[in-house]
């Protein structure tokens, strides 16, 4: 089938190259097609206009994989709402035969949870304009593909790490990581692990449910992944913050672009999300935990695309 990539930057990309190594077509939409590798079809598209390119007419999938230019409210709500809807007008225009649609969100639409588990029945109460925004897209995607046969799917992911993705090992080896005072649960994932999931809810036999929690199988302490961190690197464990004191959270809380949004509350919060509705479609994760994946990283496995 031929599968459209409506924004391919690191994510995309890596998305686009296993959907071409499977053996589908794919077309890519970005700003500077001229960085995609040559197993993606690289077409020159701005998201936020209104006059995007045509769209092949045996495309079978789509993915909306967004970034915000900037960690503004404004730059996040031109990304993710104006833009996801300029890719619905023009695939509902096409007349192509699109079956089904992935928006690639956020556990960020989550907030916090005191610690508590989360799952794809959990209430989403997003504490920041990140979220907020990205639910907001959310609820576009289902309100606009009512009706019209395609099938919408919402693949929220956690903090997305990996090749060039060093923010935690550079903390941890500048030695400006801290240990917060009180425990912390983060939930991530290996960007190839997000990149294979993204195929395979595309490509799988059976109709995809609305909404895929894009987490690795072990939320875990943030004092514990910068400890591990220190161990691997031969370093000792980081000092541990004074008791009240509060901060970001530098795992990050699940982009779908990828970068923190300054000056709102924690977009990680702190909760435990499960991936068990994704496991149960037979997708099995390379990366199972942060240790397997930061030892990838480590170990320099992998590159991070343009």
């Amino acid at each position: 089938m031929t599968v459209l990539l409506a924004g391919c930057g690191d994510l995309g990309t890596e998305a686009g190259l296993r959907f071409a190594a499977a053996g589908h077509r794919v077309v890519g939409w970005r700003r500077s097609p001229a960085k995609l590798p040559a197993a993606i079809e690289g077409v020159a598209a701005d998201l936020s206009s209104d006059e995007l390119p045509p769209i092949p007419a045996d495309t079978a999938a789509v993915v909306v994989a967004i970034a915000a230019d900037s960690p503004t409210e404004d730059a996040y709500r031109t990304a993710y709402v104006d833009g996801l809807s300029n890719v619905l007008d023009a695939v509902l225009a096409s007349g192509a035969g699109v079956r089904r649609i992935l928006f690639v969100s956020s556990t960020a639409v989550y907030g916090d949870a005191g610690g508590g588990w989360i799952d794809e029945r959990t209430t989403p109460e997003p504490g920041g304009f990140s979220g907020r925004i990205i639910r907001e897209a959310e609820e576009l995607l289902y309100s606009r593909l009512r009706g019209t046969g395609i099938t919408p799917v919402v693949l929220r992911l956690g903090g997305i790490y990996g090749p060039g993705r060093t923010r935690l090992i550079d903390q941890v080896r500048g030695r400006t990581a801290v240990i917060p005072a009180a425990p912390r649960f983060t939930n991530r994932i290996h960007r190839d692990d997000a990149a294979a999931a993204i195929v395979h809810l595309c490509t799988m036999d059976t109709i995809p449910a609305p909404v895929y929690l894009g987490v690795d199988n072990e939320p875990a302490e943030l004092g514990d992944v910068l400890g591990f961190l220190a161990a691997e690197l031969g370093l000792p464990r980081p000092a541990s913050e004074s008791a009240g004191a509060t901060g970001g959270d530098p795992a990050g809380g699940g982009s779908a672009g990828g970068g923190s949004a300054g000056g709102e509350p924690s977009r990680g919060g702190n909760k435990r999300a499960s991936n068990g509705l994704l496991r149960s479609t037979g997708f099995e994760f390379q990366y199972p935990s942060f240790r397997e994946g930061y030892r990838a990283v480590l170990a320099g496995v992998g590159v991070r695309h343009p």
